[in-house]
């Protein structure tokens, strides 16, 4: 067993599975829902990225490649600058929602390189440009651009060009728990002589604005190299760093003075430090300073071509005489050692490097993505936040209704800093991808997003922060099933964690019945749902009310309600086996699911022209309307399918006896049934759809010219480049077409580009998905793939095929590229010291597999290295 694995389990026994430091620190906290305390709920607009270096955050920090402990009382990032920027790059910068043809986005390069879960090792890699960070230069592009037309990147500005910036690797390595070595080494890659200003930063987050009775902390110097920093809750930490002539305290506070015209309340600010270092502003007055709640040494390091620099320090709970005694690299080597041993024992052996590589950086990345995350709604709109008057509008506001909502955990985020907030849905796929390397906090991550200071009291899961009411896909029961199987096969024997599966499926009947009544106005197991995270997949928002004549049936609400109740039933009867009295809900949710089938099947979502589901638009006054769209909506009725093995079925006897009789009262009564059976078969396929009909949808979704890409599936069907879908409602004309890249319809938010691209957790369901038909059905069901080629294949081997698709986009082809980083960007990623970095978009272009969105979307494309460990067990050596 490996060390790592051994701190796992010593951390399983804990409450919190989790370690006390760990990079915990947002990369944006500005620009969030939690520091807008405006009228009009524009958090973009009342906190921008231009007030973030002079203002404190009032729930939270951020930082560039940082740390804090679990509490983010105490936290550490690096300052940079280059010698001609305006500012400090203490945080990453990015446009806003309106500042954009793709709001919401970061325009910086950064890789998270390694991590694993204990955080005793972890790597990260920041890409500093030595001419001027082009700010304005991509506020202005980007403003100009029109949907038509690609997002403007960092690598377009042409600061990159011929090599002129700064490699700055920042690398932890733990000497224990409470005990942290710092590594940042930076790299010239320019051909020139070159000057970087390095600012390690400790600060404190500051809650004593709105805790007035709290101890205010301190940072104060001991001695030169040693500073000790002291809480009332966190004690003392000391950091120890190399000796330097120049070094600043100042304090966490607001500008007040700068950005509104305000007297200050402190003497130094936040921003002090960089004042001092840019623009030489009270440098004398901050050097003289020995104590605040924000230190920094600095060190100007001036470097010739290709020349590596490197400094240590060293952040501990305990008083140190020597703390780089034993050298300071022997822990780096320990640490990187205890990393590898472990990534080889968890992970499939015999991949080639590459994706050895691909999944290790995606771990790295989800890792990376743990945040603290506090967010109490009572108190936000209760109390303001000292910059504005507290005001009426907020109280029925944004949210208003979840005042139940106390959040204050470590979360895994989608991204963060284009989603530095939880998403339920996002969280079900990360811990699948988690569960590989630490099940315990995957479960936990799971679990938590259902206790009651974040699950509403009737039932409703928290969406996300922009709103909180808005509805996700019910992927939880899928996702918790999924966890206990991964954590099963791990385990190799013996029943699995039964206790979380109990505790999962008590808070899952809750929500369960919250769909249930909720979203089912009619009675008739038909659900709607609103866009259900597929923002731009219609013709139009399917979140906005409807004139007062229509209604919108949801195949997608339909199909995710018949998987819910699918799982939740394979749930019941997983405990049942060792707790009979679970059979009675396995019996109600599979009879619920044969409801939830005959309705979507027989009340007219099936097209029979198109061979398709649609959703269907009705009135009072006339027939139905298929909106007849070929996209992800339709598609989502695959997902529900479940194999039952018959020699289970001896041990729930009653569960047995009730489906036989249900299932001869509905054959007698000629009403749907879902299941099928084989002669000489110990299985039964329980499916949302008939035979018939999944082979028509496979051919659609293995038609090239239709939804099948040389990178996976497509989100919209490639039919409605040449055929766009319309329709009139009340006098206007909506439309829609393919769109391989960003949507040229913005209609559901600034980041909401949903239409033809390649999605990664759609494709990792569908594949799922198309592996429980094949194995099922075996040789006697072939389908053509692609479409057309008459090349027979079982379904076993067409989810092969699609996994090879995905994966595609990440691997190096055979002049050593990456589809996802697109051809444009070539001359960049070609470099040796580039050539191995992989990002993790949030989705890649329908045609060219380029990444797009966001670019450390590990929240859901994570899944790939799930992808990579599936593969390998169907491929031959030479093909691994």
């Amino acid at each position: 067993m490996t060390a790592e694995q051994q701190r796992l389990i010593a951390n399983a026994k804990t409450a919190i599975p989790l370690e006390k430091w760990g990079p915990y620190l947002a990369e944006r906290q500005w620009g969030t829902v939690r520091e807008d305390y405006s009228e009009n709920g524009d958090a973009w607009n009342y906190f921008p990225f231009s007030h973030a270096a002079s203002r404190a955050y009032r729930w939270g920090e951020d930082g560039i490649a940082g740390i804090s402990d679990m509490f983010q009382n105490l936290c550490f990032a690096i300052g940079l600058w280059n010698g001609v920027d305006g500012i400090l790059k203490e945080r990453l910068f990015g446009v806003g929602n309106y500042e954009g043809n793709h709001g919401e986005d970061v325009k910086e390069l950064y890789y998270y390189l390694d991590n694993i879960p204990s955080h005793y090792y972890m790597r990260y890699l920041y890409k500093y440009p030595q001419l001027p960070f082009p700010y304005d230069q991509l506020l202005e592009e980007n403003r100009k651009r029109t949907a038509l037309d690609e997002e403007y990147e960092l690598l377009d500005t042409g600061v990159f060009q011929d090599n002129n910036y700064f490699d700055v690797d920042v690398t932890y390595a733990k000497y224990d728990k409470t005990d942290i070595g710092i590594r940042i080494t930076v790299t010239n890659r320019s051909k020139n002589q070159a000057s970087l200003t390095v600012l390690p930063t400790l600060w404190f987050y500051n809650r004593w604005q709105s805790e007035p009775d709290s101890i205010k902390p301190s940072i104060t110097e001991e001695e030169p190299g040693h500073v000790r920093a002291s809480h009332e809750r966190l004690g003392n930490y000391y950091l120890y760093y190399p000796k330097t002539d120049e070094r600043y305290f100042t304090d966490n506070e607001t500008n007040f003075e700068k950005l509104f015209g305000k007297p200050n309340i402190a003497a130094f600010t936040k921003d002090a430090i960089q004042e001092a270092v840019i623009y030489g502003t009270h440098k004398k007055e901050l050097s003289e300073q020995i104590s605040g709640t924000k230190f920094s040494p600095v060190y100007h390091l001036d470097m010739a071509p290709g020349e590596v620099r490197t400094l240590y320090l060293r952040l501990s709970n305990r008083e140190i005489k020597d703390p780089f005694d034993e050298g300071a690299t022997y822990i780096f080597q320990l640490r990187k050692h205890e990393a590898d041993a472990f990534y080889h024992a968890v992970l499939p052996k015999d991949l080639s490097g590459d994706a050895l590589n691909i999944q290790r950086q995606a771990f790295a990345g989800l890792l990376w993505n743990k945040q603290y995350y506090h967010y109490d709604i009572e108190k936000w709109i209760q109390f303001g936040d000292g910059i504005v008057a507290n005001n009426e509008v907020r109280a029925r506001g944004r949210n208003w209704d979840w005042q139940h909502i106390k959040n204050q955990d470590i979360i895994l985020m989608p991204d963060k800093w284009e989603y530095p907030w939880y998403a339920a849905w996002d969280l079900a796929f990360q811990c699948i991808a988690l569960a590989r390397i630490d099940v315990v906090f995957a479960k936990h991550q799971l679990s938590l997003i259902m206790r009651e200071w974040y699950m509403k009291p009737d039932g409703q899961l928290p969406a996300y922060e922009w709103s909180f009411s808005d509805v996700n896909p019910p992927l939880q029961a899928w996702s918790a099933l999924e966890i206990y199987q991964i954590e099963k096969k791990q385990k190799g024997s013996g029943p699995g964690d039964i206790v979380f599966l109990k505790k999962v499926f008590h808070k899952l009947l809750i929500n369960f019945t919250w769909w249930i009544n909720r979203k089912d106005p009619n009675g008739k197991n038909i659900f709607q749902g609103g866009f259900l995270g597929l923002d731009n997949i219609g013709a139009f928002n399917r979140n906005m009310p409807l004139h007062s004549e229509l209604k919108l049936e949801q195949a997608d609400g339909t199909s995710w309600m018949g998987m819910y109740a699918l799982n939740m039933m394979d749930i019941a009867l997983e405990i049942a086996l060792y707790d009979p009295s679970f059979e009675d809900t396995a019996t109600k949710f599979f009879e619920h699911f044969v409801l939830i089938a005959e309705s979507l099947n027989e009340l007219g979502m099936w097209n029979e022209e198109d061979h398709f589901y649609y959703d269907v638009l009705v009135s009072k006054s006339g027939d139905p309307l298929h909106l007849r769209i070929q996209s992800i909506v339709g598609l989502t009725t695959l997902f529900a399918a479940s194999i039952i093995r018959k020699p289970a079925l001896k041990n729930l006897k009653d569960f047995t006896k009730r489906i036989s009789w249900f299932e001869n009262y509905r054959k007698e009564n000629g009403k749907f049934w879902p299941n099928e059976e084989k002669q000489g078969s110990d299985k039964i396929l329980i499916s949302l759809i008939p035979k018939e009909r999944l082979v028509f949808l496979l051919e659609r979704v293995l038609s090239e010219t239709e939804f099948l890409s040389d990178g996976g599936i497509r989100g919209l069907s490639k039919y409605h480049k040449d055929h766009p879908y319309e329709v009139t409602m009340d006098g206007i004309l909506y439309r829609i077409q393919y769109d391989p890249g960003d949507a040229t319809s913005d209609f559901f938010g600034g980041n909401s580009n949903w239409r033809g691209p390649i999605w990664i957790p759609i494709n990792y369901l569908l594949i799922r998905s198309i592996l429980q038909y094949g194995r099922f059905y075996q040789d006697s069901l072939k389908v053509e793939y692609p479409t057309g080629s008459g090349n027979l294949l079982n379904l076993l081997d067409v989810a092969t095929e699609l996994t090879k698709r995905v994966i595609s986009l990440f691997l190096k082809d055979e002049k050593g590229r990456r589809r996802l980083n697109g051809k444009q960007y070539d001359w960049f990623y070609d470099r040796p010291e580039n050539n191995d970095l992989v990002l993790f978009y949030e989705y890649f272009n329908g045609d060219t597999g380029r990444g797009l969105g966001a670019s450390h979307q590990t929240g859901w494309t994570a899944l790939v290295a799930e992808l990579i460990s599936e593969i390998h067990k169907k491929m031959p050596a030479e093909e691994r």
